[in-house]
């Protein structure tokens, strides 16, 4: 994944990445996808090749980007780490471990720490309720999180 590509490049590999996939049924999504998997997160000027590819508005494809939380518009940091925002987390401290999280790394949801090291992002449910509050770093779950082990995964995400 680099982030830092020319121009003519990104549009190079999203016009290949649009034509592998444009022949499924419903390619936008898989398109995403695979663009986000290539860059780290969806370039702005990848959105006018997919809708003129797709014969679709450029509105339809930011319409899209920007409804799924997992799309990203700017690169994310060498670490992403998402904390559970659904009700069940919520209840069971989500949201004095989100303020937590958002105090030792500086930043707010959205958000990269100055270093590039971490990202912090809301997630609507990891599906360990029954386990909650949870949180995922870099694609691996943690469940009943404490303020300690909320630490250690910080400090895990900063080296």
């Amino acid at each position: 994944m680099n982030i830092l590509l020319p121009r003519a490049d990104v549009t190079e590999r999203t016009l290949a990445i649009v034509g592998e996939l444009k022949g499924l049924e419903g390619p936008l999504l898989p398109i995403l996808h695979e663009i986000q998997d290539e860059f780290g997160y969806v370039p702005q000027e990848s959105l006018p090749v997919i809708a003129r590819e797709l014969n679709l508005s450029r509105a339809e494809v930011y319409g899209v980007v920007t409804f799924y939380h997992d799309f990203r518009e700017h690169p994310a940091g060498r670490h992403v780490l998402k904390l559970c925002r659904a009700e069940a987390c919520q209840s069971m401290g989500g949201d004095r471990l989100a303020e937590r999280a958002k105090a030792l790394l500086g930043i707010d949801f959205h958000e990269t720490t100055p270093d590039g090291a971490v990202t912090l992002e809301p997630v609507y449910c990891l599906g360990l309720c029954s386990c909650s509050p949870s949180a995922m770093l870099d694609g691996e779950v943690h469940a009943r999180l404490d303020d300690a082990e909320l630490e250690a995964l910080v400090a895990e995400a900063r080296r």
